[in-house]
């Protein structure tokens, strides 16, 4: 699912109003977080323990925030640090999820996306740059993290980033706190990742597409609209949050085993799973892993669709045809 630009905002909005449903739209997170209701009078408080969510998330594990608890973290060079609940959750999935993906998924490639330009917040890296000197080396790896239930000590010269399960579990947490709110359906979407809790509306309606031209709108776009009735659905790909440096093409999914941009088939891939988080740790691995993506998809049960840099969709584990 594509994250709703200011027009898509609207027309998504205006769609939810005609339907019965509460919409509404904001940016945070450096993306567009968007969250609707099956009742529309329960809408402020759904929106006020999303934002609240949001809030929290980002205090702790923003890499771009000089008050953060990741940034202190980072700093802290090899030191052991106490850590909030919060962020020991976050690090706990991050952590789980490298595990579970063999190292597809890390976080410690902080000092890789740095290195690549990516050392501040997106909307402020330039867009173009001069050629860079990056080394084909791998990420320390998350073995490098040793986490305890209130303190956690990275070693020396490791940068973490939690940029590839933050954001998931972020939209997980904010559907659950966004329920128990407004004690009716939710969908809360953070720029593509995608969580549901409380009864849907006979399923929600996700447009699924691979276009990152933010200003089309939705029935511009090319894609496949499909409906969500529970769990979480998330995108993964390299057509958003790219940049140039030296004319060449640059973007943020690093591959652990090079700490350079991943080389893939694929343009993006999208997974539906029980979870937000898990749904996009799979879309993220998949990206990386490259050929070998629908295979590995499909022995772990997922339904997903990969669409090609060449443009060709593969779809996988019953997910519905076009």
């Amino acid at each position: 699912m594509t994250a709703p630009s200011p027009t898509r905002r609207q027309a998504q909005s205006d769609e939810a109003a005609a339907s019965g449903l509460g919409s509404a739209g904001w940016t945070a997170l450096g993306t567009h977080a968007h969250v609707l209701v099956t009742t529309p009078e329960r809408l402020p408080a759904a929106r006020a323990a999303v934002e609240q969510v949001l809030a929290d998330v980002d205090v702790v594990a923003s890499r771009f925030r000089a008050d953060s608890e990741l940034t202190r973290l980072n700093l802290a060079a090899g030191a052991w640090v106490e850590i909030s609940p919060l962020l020991a959750d976050l690090l706990r999935v991050a952590l789980d999820a490298a595990t579970w993906t063999d190292g597809l998924v890390d976080p410690t490639v902080g000092a890789a996306l740095v290195n690549l330009g990516y050392d501040r917040t997106y909307q402020l890296v330039p867009p173009d740059g001069p050629a860079l000197t990056v080394a084909l080396q791998p990420v320390p790896g998350w073995q490098h993290v040793e986490l305890e239930p209130h303190r956690v000590r990275v070693a020396p010269g490791t940068l973490l980033d939690l940029g590839a399960t933050a954001k998931g579990l972020a939209a997980d947490l904010a559907a659950e706190a966004a329920q128990q709110a407004a004690g009716c359906g939710v969908l809360v979407n953070l720029g593509g990742d995608l969580a549901t809790a409380g009864a849907p509306p006979d399923g929600w309606p996700v447009l699924v597409t691979d276009d990152s031209d933010p200003d089309l709108a939705p029935d511009a776009t090319p894609g496949q609209t499909v409906v969500v009735t529970s769990g979480g659905l998330a995108t993964s790909g390299t057509a958003a949050r790219r940049w140039r440096r030296g004319g060449s093409l640059v973007h943020h999914l690093v591959d652990p085993r090079s700490g350079l941009p991943a080389q893939s088939p694929w343009r993006t891939v999208s997974v539906a799973a029980a979870t937000c988080v898990l749904a996009n740790t799979a879309s993220t691995a998949a990206v990386i892993l490259g050929g070998q993506a629908p295979g590995w998809l499909s022995d772990r049960g997922f339904a997903a669709r990969l669409t090609g840099t060449d443009g060709r969709v593969v779809t996988v584990g019953g997910w519905p045809a076009s």
